[in-house]
């Protein structure tokens, strides 16, 4: 068995959008060519601004949404020759806000059980220990089965989210955004409790967030996100501490800091974020790029290995006349 539990090659997703009135449909691409591999046991965060791409590439790599090109494989089998089913059983999502992802009609023992009969486990009497059982493990007391999600508090509500997502025991969990609608007192402990059960059930995750403190507290491995592309790849601590990327510096530089003094800090990427039907020319990032260079408009720049993953930049690239890295 492969030790990479899903692996992406060249994947790309386009989407046909409205381009006016009276002005036809333009492509949007989404998901432009990203590798990404995730191995059994690690934490990929994925970041980026809002509208990089990030949601689109998780919808495919949940089977929720197939690409347009490329190829996911998951255990070394394309996604696209799995039934829905077997992919459900091997990837779980963890949504952002528990307030809307819970069903206010159902019970919490129904919603954690849900998984097993949708996924047909042949035996509905050990429905309700299996529950529990996942209910103690997550910090659940057994005594709320009975009750609705609207008795709960907010991280109660995630720790419900997180036992349906594992009931069934999945390989592999994509964390969209798990701790940003829940109070700040409660993050850390969530994040905790993902970090217990990574380690007890053996999960790899991958997770989507724009806190770059939960990155840094939860990650191994870092992938920095731009215009549907992976500009950053790296383990954690080499990105956190030796950003390659003008991007990358850009958003660590983003990062409120407790001193009132130092105010609202200026990342220098200006207010306009890029039209993605209207694709800037060789490297995306260059019209807001303070190290832009004259061959940054014209060439769109090559991967260049960096440590535990590569970087996109032609600041790296000896072809481009530069020094590498």
């Amino acid at each position: 068995m492969s030790d990479l539990v899903l692996e992406a090659r060249d994947v790309r997703r386009t989407f046909m959008v409205s381009a006016g009135f009276m002005r036809g449909k333009r492509p949007l691409h989404a998901v432009n060519g990203v590798d990404l591999a995730v191995g059994r046991g690690e934490v990929l965060a994925l970041v980026g601004e809002s509208g990089c791409g990030k949601t689109t590439l998780a919808k495919m790599l949940l089977g929720l949404l197939p690409p347009t090109s490329g190829t996911l494989e998951i255990d070394g089998n394309p996604i696209g020759s799995m039934d829905r089913l077997t992919v459900a059983k091997t990837v779980q999502p963890i949504f952002q806000d528990p307030y809307s992802s819970l069903n206010p009609r159902k019970s919490i023992g129904s919603i954690i059980t849900l998984p097993l009969r949708v996924q047909g486990d042949p035996n509905p009497d050990t429905w309700r220990r299996r529950a529990e059982e996942m209910m103690e493990l997550v910090g659940l007391p057994r005594r709320v089965f009975d009750n609705f999600p609207s008795q709960l508090s907010g991280g109660q509500r995630q720790r419900v989210a997180i036992a349906r997502a594992l009931i069934n025991r999945p390989r592999m969990v994509i964390c969209d955004e798990p701790t940003s609608a829940l109070d700040v007192s409660v993050q850390s402990q969530i994040l905790n409790l993902l970090q217990d059960l990574r380690a007890e059930l053996g999960l790899t995750y991958l997770i989507i967030s724009h806190n770059l403190a939960v990155v840094e507290h939860m990650a191994t491995r870092v992938a920095v996100m731009y215009l549907g592309r992976i500009v950053e790849q790296g383990e954690a601590r080499a990105v956190f501490t030796a950003p390659k990327h003008p991007y990358t510096e850009a958003l660590l530089e983003s990062v409120l800091t407790p001193d009132p003094h130092l105010g609202v800090p200026d990342t220098h990427l200006g207010a306009a974020y890029p039209n993605p039907l209207d694709m800037p020319s060789g490297c995306t990032f260059h019209p807001r790029c303070a190290k832009a260079m004259p061959q940054c408009s014209q060439v769109v720049p090559r991967p260049i290995a960096s440590i535990g993953g590569h970087v996109e930049c032609h600041l790296y690239d000896e072809t481009e006349g530069q020094l590498a890295s």
